[in-house]
């Protein structure tokens, strides 16, 4: 690929990545870096190299799952006790949306890259380093186009889960380490989630949250830059059509007023744009969706690609009330592409989802 055309690609947040994230063999390594990160020296250093161990890792049945699901607990009450403390006056939503900001899956991930933490886990799956990777790059991508201001959201590609399970799973082992001390897991954990977003920055989040509201109606909000003299103007679609506009003389601030804009007319009369099927929005899409997989294999089979591979990625809720994730991967002279599908009832739906927006991904490059 030559220097242009790279450059083209990147401007346009190209998910292929090279090279894949490596990892730390060195176990002794791996718990160093993390005791000097956080400047605690564990008692058991089992509980870390259990943190550190990825379910998908050969021959090992101990994996970070279990501290994983007690440092989610313990980072919302760590948080919640932090910011009631030091939000005498904000009431029980706004201090919620605190909280829920600071431990959101894309702030945790985005902790995680910040800190070089995925190459310390034991893991044995390069689907996982495909995602995580195309993570890794869109965020490196946002520092060279100077959005390092805008460091909680504005990432096209979705976090994957595990950056944040491995943030969660070594605040966990340094509770347990420290017999479950709350007041002692915040002093020795503060430091990974610095800049903590506080009520003067929380509207930095604007961005974030019109993907997740775009998510939830399988839905796609793209940004597209321009320069007018010395302003960036943003402009916000969704489905085609206009929803939102923003100009600064800085581009992240320019996308976070184009964001703003954009959330405010979808919660007024322009929320059409998510729910109708008119040539106007997304909706339309939803009778097509049923389809995209299909579609997709029909691209590849067109093109000479390799067949697309689905698989489940997640099974969750009650048995009478499933929910289903699944991704797709497709390999394309220009590299290894894999999607997530939203969270469905049907597998099948969620496979759908999934193609519909490796179609999307495809119709960039």
């Amino acid at each position: 690929m030559n220097p242009s055309s790279r450059k083209r690609g990147r401007q346009a947040l190209d998910p292929v990545v090279l090279p894949l994230p490596g990892v730390v063999e060195d176990r002794a390594e791996a718990a160093n870096r993390v005791e000097g990160l956080l400047r605690y020296r564990f008692r058991d250093r089992r509980l870390l190299e259990e943190a550190l161990t990825h379910s998908s890792f050969a021959g090992d049945d101990v994996s970070y799952q279990r501290l994983e699901f007690i440092g989610d607990s313990a980072l919302g009450l760590a948080f919640s006790n932090f910011l009631y403390l030091t939000n005498p006056t904000l009431g029980p939503g706004p201090l919620s949306t605190l909280r829920a900001a600071n431990i959101s899956t894309e702030k945790l991930a985005r902790v995680a890259v910040r800190h070089d933490l995925y190459p310390l886990l034991r893991r044995n799956c390069p689907r996982l380093d495909l995602l995580v990777g195309q993570f890794i790059e869109s965020v490196k991508q946002e520092q060279e186009d100077d959005l390092g201001a805008v460091p909680y959201g504005g990432s096209v590609v979705k976090a994957p889960k595990v950056l944040a399970d491995i943030v969660e799973a070594i605040a966990a082992a340094v509770y347990v380490d420290c017999k479950f001390d709350l007041e002692k897991l915040w002093k020795v954990t503060r430091c990974l989630f610095e800049p903590i977003i506080t009520a003067e920055t929380v509207d930095e989040q604007p961005v974030t949250m019109l993907h997740e509201l775009c998510q939830k109606h399988r839905k796609e909000a793209q940004f597209k830059t321009w320069q007018k003299g010395g302003t960036t103007v943003v402009n916000v679609f969704v489905g085609g059509k206009l929803v939102g506009s923003g100009s600064s003389q800085q581009k992240a601030i320019a996308k976070l007023n184009a964001a703003r804009h954009a959330l405010e007319k979808l919660s007024g009369c322009a929320k059409q744009v998510l729910t109708t099927g008119d040539g106007s929005g997304l909706g339309g899409e939803a009778v097509e969706l049923r389809e995209c997989k299909q579609k997709l294999n029909e691209q590849c089979s067109r093109k000479n690609w390799p067949k697309p591979i689905f698989k489940l990625e997640k099974e969750d809720g009650p048995a009478h009330e499933r929910k289903f994730v699944c991704s797709v991967q497709a390999e394309t002279p220009k590299g290894n592409f894999v999607t997530i599908g939203d969270m469905m009832s049907r597998v099948k739906d969620s496979e759908n989802s999934a193609a519909h927006k490796m179609l999307e991904l495809l119709l960039k490059l």
